[in-house]
């Protein structure tokens, strides 16, 4: 079955923090990455279009939340923006197996969830499986 990539399943998802304020930046440092502002942060909630970071218990926890990139260059500035940052890396930049052309990176925000940049490389659907990673 073809999918189109393209279409809005979701409108938004809210994740509970543990530890707001760290949060808040490591959300605010890797989405500027992938063109990803923030809209708002009245201190209890921050929007980053499509993602809301609630100042509220218990933490969201076992989440895997997946950004759309534009480039290789996005998921790879992604990954460098969050360990740069001090932030935990769960994967570096590299072609993965899912699929053919699938290019992600991975970071851990501070509740511990998989966060992923993935670009889909149309040009590179038949990558060289050595190189593939995780």
């Amino acid at each position: 079955m073809e999918w189109d990539w393209t279409r809005r399943v979701f409108d938004h998802v809210d994740l509970n923090v543990s530890n707001y304020p760290e949060s808040v930046r490591f959300y605010q440092t890797v989405l500027a990455e992938l063109g990803i502002p923030m809209l708002t942060d009245n201190g209890q909630l921050a929007c980053f279009t499509n993602l809301n970071l609630r100042r509220r218990k218990p933490a969201s926890r076992h989440v895997h939340l997946c950004f759309f990139a534009r480039a290789r260059e996005q998921v790879d500035a992604f990954h460098c923006a969050g360990v740069g940052s001090g932030f935990q890396s769960n994967g570096g930049p590299g072609y993965r197996d899912y699929a053919p052309g699938y290019y992600a990176a991975y970071l851990l925000d501070p509740d511990g969830n998989n966060i992923e940049a993935l670009y889909r490389d149309e040009g590179n659907i038949g990558h060289d499986p050595g190189l593939t990673l995780r």
